[in-house]
């Protein structure tokens, strides 16, 4: 008996077991910024100097006065069991109170405010919350891949509107409206646009919330580039629109304008209908954000408008030294009127030479720069590129140095050592 069975004993089995993972997962694409990734990663390795310019991440630190308050919060120890999912409601309260001093809009901070493990999740919980099977939302083109695959991963569909002229994406947006059954579930809008740091002013919005009316679709509006905006734009808020709240809500986050990138601190205000869908979603997925990082945003809200300013103004003076650098050396630049980036045409010849993401692998491997290809953000993104506005106006600089000099064919100088690199100027 023992010899018959052999072949039924899971321990005698030596078949490779199968890890079949859920068709939501393989609905999502390779990383398209892996190629560019690896090499930088090898460059770095090998002791290269790499001006990074691809990834949004802020390199600035918060203001002391926060990192204190967070220091001082950690160490009282009724601060560190669970937290709400929602957010404690003086944090929830201080986001209300900004709405009303910057943007004219009164919330409700119990029922239209929420506390986010960053836009970034708040928006993709939103997703799930929203839109499943047979659903369809609108994405702005190029698109931030969240708001591509956070729909995906909701298993909705998704439909892409270029985003570059707003008075055209209004008229697609109500054609599609008309010709799609089912019509349109969701509509998610991104000013100021990343990546094409396209912006907008208050009347798109009116214009936005009479569709959504008429075709009877809600509205995600994400406003993570809020905070920061040059020669005297103030970016506009979807909420500030009459009606807006009846129609959607709107992400913010204090990753960028503040430098909290890594506390991951970001807001959802808005409809009360949307707010309370999330608040069930983040309440079967998390305990809620550290409650000292909450009490220390609070301070920030209260106290640093100055620094958030200050910042602004320091994004800015970095896109002048970077778009006069790269115009100098023949590129066709418009300068952003707000965000993080710099989203800059490919010249010629080697637009028609190669394709974007050979051109920014170019870029890295014979000039130690690295920059996101337009490619990664969709088909609409082909042709450009996205250049971070993280690094100091000296590595700025060098990086338009580093770039003419791999476009012009002439061979980088030989490595010094780490004490005399190219990094200074």
């Amino acid at each position: 008996m023992s010899d018959e069975n052999e072949n039924d004993n899971p321990a005698n089995n030596t078949a490779p077991f199968k890890i079949e993972v859920a068709e939501r997962v393989k609905r999502l694409p390779p990383y398209l910024f892996a190629r560019i990734n690896a090499v930088k990663y090898q460059k770095r390795r090998a002791g290269d100097d790499v001006i990074d310019l691809g990834m949004g991440n802020p390199s600035d630190p918060p203001e002391d006065l926060v990192i204190e308050k967070l220091a001082e919060a950690a160490r009282d120890p009724r601060n560190h069991g669970y937290s709400k999912a929602v957010g404690i409601q003086n944090l929830r309260r201080e986001v209300a109170v900004k709405y009303l001093k910057k943007y004219g809009v009164r919330l409700d901070p119990d029922s239209e405010t929420i506390v986010c493990l960053g836009s970034k999740e708040g928006f993709s919980h939103m997703c799930l919350a929203l839109v499943g099977p047979g659903d369809t939302a609108i994405v702005p083109a190029p698109f931030f891949p969240v708001h591509v695959y956070a729909v995906a991963l909701a298993a909705a569909n998704v439909i892409a509107l270029e985003v570059a002229n707003s008075d055209k994406l209004l008229s697609n947006i109500a054609h599609t409206c008309e010709t799609l059954y089912p019509k349109p579930k969701l509509l998610i809008i991104n000013y100021p646009h990343n990546p094409s740091t396209v912006t907008v002013d208050p009347g798109f919005f009116v214009d936005v919330v009479k569709l959504a009316r008429r075709y009877g679709f809600m509205v995600i509006s994400d406003f993570a580039y809020a905070d920061v905006a040059f020669d005297g734009y103030q970016p506009p808020s979807f909420l500030a629109a009459p009606g807006a709240r009846d129609v959607g809500v709107e992400f913010t986050t204090m990753s960028k304008g503040y430098n909290m990138a890594g506390w991951r601190v970001g807001f959802c205000a808005g409809n009360a209908e949307m707010v309370r869908a999330l608040g069930t979603i983040k309440t079967y997925y998390d305990y809620g954000m550290f409650q000292p990082i909450q009490i220390a945003a609070i301070v920030a809200l209260r106290q640093t408008d100055a620094a958030v300013e200050a910042q602004s103004a320091l994004y800015q003076h970095r896109r002048d030294v970077l778009c006069d650098g790269l115009r100098r050396s023949g590129w066709d630049i418009t300068p952003p009127r707000a965000g993080m980036f710099v989203w800059a045409k490919i010249p010629e010849p080697w637009a028609s030479r190669m394709d974007t993401m050979q051109f920014a692998t170019k870029l890295l491997e014979e000039g130690d720069v690295a920059v996101s290809p337009g490619s990664g953000f969709g088909p609409a993104g082909e042709g450009y590129l996205r250049l971070a506005l993280v690094e100091n106006e000296n590595r700025l600089r060098q990086a338009v140095r580093q770039i003419a000099r791999c476009l012009g064919g002439e061979s980088k100088p030989a490595k010094t050592p780490a004490g005399d690199s190219r990094a200074a100027t």
